[in-house]
């Protein structure tokens, strides 16, 4: 007697639990896909450009500078199957059971009603009613909701598409190099085009005697990934000696000076074989005399008689 009460105990639990718990209603599966691309660095250098000649013979010089990388690049075609299933919810029976017996009564019907049609009705009217209707009959289990369907990621597959070696060179671009000069050593910038301009006649070279200095130093470096170059450009001992006199020439007060002594720079620098900064020293002295016309009209005679140059009257257009 009591073994057949604690079975009945038993039973009586079990359907409460499955009454309470129910059975989620799986649905179709969905897919999602897409492509991912994997880029692994290869290799990773510097190149430093310091130009021609080798040997600096002037003060001024462009070194370029560029990043190269080389990537092997694996393209995959992932695709990610979920598992849908709308959970169950004990309350929604008080609606669904009677809905359920409506639905199994009509979708019978419409079967019957398919068999003199040919078959012609749609499968939305001679199934999908039934499987409605069972669905709504069954107490442990929630007919099909699109509106509260859950998923689970039920795997992933990939699939290689293409694997190919990609390579790249970019400029150095507004980043800093150090350029050592003796025991001094300085951190300029290039430019957006990774272009780094030396100018010994510039500071901070300007600030430091490069009389003794055969040589500079050029270095770059890329810290995260443990990457750097160095170069050297030499100085001629030509160009050492004319530095101090031309950095004067330039750089000394002009204001000051007559007419005959702006003459003097300019005609000079070209002595010196520092065309490019005589050329800017002159546009210097014509920017200068612009709100002087008369002042300026004398510079430009002089230029010409004095130094032979051959200079365009900024008035005359």
């Amino acid at each position: 007697m009591f073994e057949r009460n604690t079975l009945s105990l038993g039973g009586a639990a079990l359907c409460g639990a499955l009454l309470l718990s129910g059975c989620a209603n799986q649905m179709s599966q969905r897919s999602e896909h897409e492509e991912r691309v994997e880029r692994k660095l290869l290799d990773h250098s510097l190149q430093i450009d310091v130009g021609e000649p080798k040997v600096l013979e002037l003060p001024q010089r462009r070194v370029r500078i560029h990043e190269q990388k080389t990537f092997e690049v694996t393209e995959f075609e992932v695709t990610r199957r979920y598992d849908r299933y709308t959970p169950y919810q004990p309350w929604r029976e008080i609606y669904e059971i009677p809905l359920g017996a409506v639905a199994v009564v009509a979708g019978v019907g419409a079967n019957v009603v398919n068999v003199f049609a040919l078959g012609n009705l749609p499968d939305s009217v001679t199934k999908d009613w039934l499987s409605y209707g069972v669905a709504g009959l069954n107490p442990f289990m929630n007919v099909q909701s699109h509106g509260r369907a859950q998923q689970n990621l039920a795997g992933i597959d990939e699939v290689q598409r293409d694997k190919r070696v990609e390579y790249s060179s970019l400029p150095w671009s507004e980043r800093p190099v150090q350029v050592k000069a003796g025991k001094e050593t300085h951190e300029l910038s290039t430019d957006r085009n990774g272009v780094l301009r030396l100018n010994l006649l510039d500071s901070p070279f300007s600030e430091q005697d490069l009389n003794h200095i055969g040589k500079l130093q050029i270095s770059v470096a890329d810290a995260h990934d443990d990457v750097h170059s160095d170069s050297s450009l030499a100085i001629s001992n030509t160009l050492r000696g004319k530095l101090l006199e031309a950095h004067n020439l330039i750089y000394d007060d002009l204001e000051d000076d007559e007419v005959s002594q702006w003459v003097h720079r300019v005609k000079r620098l070209s002595e010196l074989g520092l065309e490019e900064e005589a050329s800017e020293l002159e546009q210097s002295l014509i920017e200068l005399t612009r709100n002087d016309p008369e002042l300026q009209s004398e510079f430009l005679k002089s230029l010409t008689k004095n130094a032979g140059r051959l200079v365009a009257d900024p008035g005359a257009h």
